[in-house]
């Protein structure tokens, strides 16, 4: 499996404004794949191979186009076909998507090598330091917080200028991913069910609960910084001294946001070794609920794509459930109970079950995913029920018949 590990680069006043040449131009060589991509006839447009076959005439067309690595400019025209390729699926899911749009300057922010056009030295005499060389940009130092390999582990190497002014160098290599438990030798109590909630991030089948973060402050400064940028004159160096402001209050609540992500993901799947969420589509979630700008807050789908990927890394099994129903049904009876969502506690009128309505979720969620993976279920044989197999698990104690007993 890929691994992507992410280092802050330090380029001097020189590499750095070569390198953004050189991302300016990687823009320019993508508009203008793009354009000769849509211009073709439907039915003959051209692939990746084609188009990089072309980057050679394109090149004694505009030399500006010959003056970056020609490894990066073929990476940036398999980027489109990769974009395409995913726009191609969203569409075949029902989707309305249009077409890959023109980026204007500042809109592209990266370069990118795979294979080779770059290299790593770590013998710089500074620890914690290496030194990476990217072809016709030139020598950086990057931070090594964590190990990072030698030059022939590493698949791809993107280096990124943010919003902010920051550099940062992504370096994909290969992982060894770990062999995940056979789910039916996981104990139950290995098991967890993870309901997501706005007043409670997550909440546990073990009844753990997680308060969300609180992002007011973070959320007035940015508001504070935005209304001062408004007021200064569009591309006047104080708009750009208050632009960058603006992009570092946004930058702050994000990595605020993605650390709390992190760490939480990080215990779910290092504590359990199967753990069960919800399959939600957030979209339509954000354009018809009131309380889109907490469910926006909440970023969903980025921490259920965190968990996805560790759980890959540490050998933990994800189950993806229907989240329909979870918090009506009963996890004792089964039965539905409509509930507004003032109402904090599940009461059934059937069993007369109670307990905290995201706790019941939660349970729903875990027995739903173990009922799909077939985990935490004991292989002895089960006690016979006067109802027919395809009866849900939950079913009223009246009729279970003890084992051994003559069937009903």
């Amino acid at each position: 499996m890929d691994l992507t590990l992410r280092f802050r680069a330090y380029p001097d006043d020189l590499t750095a404004s070569e390198a953004w040449r050189h991302i300016d131009i990687h823009r320019q060589i993508r508009n203008h794949a793009v354009r000769d991509y849509y211009h073709a006839e439907w039915n003959d447009r051209p692939s990746a191979y084609d188009q990089h076959s072309k980057l050679t005439v394109w090149k004694r067309e505009w030399p500006t186009f010959a003056e970056v690595s020609a490894h990066a400019a073929q990476q940036t025209v398999s980027q489109i076909h990769r974009d395409l390729t995913v726009l191609k699926e969203h569409r075949q899911n029902g989707r309305k998507v249009g077409r890959l749009k023109w980026q204007g300057a500042g809109d592209f922010r990266s370069v990118a090598y795979q294979s080779e056009g770059y290299d790593v030295d770590h013998n710089t005499g500074r620890d914690g330091y290496a030194t990476l060389h990217l072809s016709k940009i030139g020598d950086m130092p990057i931070r090594t917080h964590r190990n990072l390999p030698e030059t022939d582990d590493i698949k791809r190497v993107a280096l990124k200028k943010e919003t902010t002014g920051e550099w940062f160098a992504t370096f994909v290599i290969e992982a060894d991913e770990p062999e995940k438990p056979d789910p039916k030798e996981i104990d139950r109590n290995d098991c967890v069910g993870v309901d997501l909630g706005i007043l409670s991030y997550i909440h546990t089948s073990d009844d753990c609960s997680v308060e969300p973060l609180a992002l007011s402050d973070e959320y007035d400064r940015y508001a504070r910084e935005q209304r001062s940028l408004d007021r200064k004159e569009h591309g006047s160096a104080n708009w750009e001294k208050q632009r960058r402001a603006v992009a570092t209050a946004r930058r702050h609540i994000k990595r605020k946001v993605l650390d709390f992500q992190h760490k939480l993901s990080s215990w779910l799947v290092t504590e359990y070794e199967v753990v069960c969420v919800e399959d939600l589509d957030v979209k339509p979630m954000l354009e018809t609920s009131q309380s889109a700008k907490n469910k926006q807050d909440a970023a969903w789908s980025q921490f259920l794509s965190l968990l996805e990927y560790k759980a890959d890394l540490h050998g933990t099994h994800i189950m993806s459930v229907d989240p329909r129903n979870t918090t009506k049904e009963c996890n004792r009876c089964g039965v539905k109970t409509d509930k507004p969502l003032w109402v904090r506690e599940h009461s059934c009128p059937a069993c007369g079950h109670e307990e905290d309505r995201d706790l019941n979720a939660a349970k729903n969620i875990l027995d739903r995913g173990l009922e799909q993976i077939g985990a935490g279920c004991s292989e002895s044989t089960p006690v016979q029920t006067a109802l027919p197999a395809f009866t849900r698990v939950r079913v009223d104690a009246k009729r279970v018949v003890e084992a051994g007993s003559p069937a009903a």
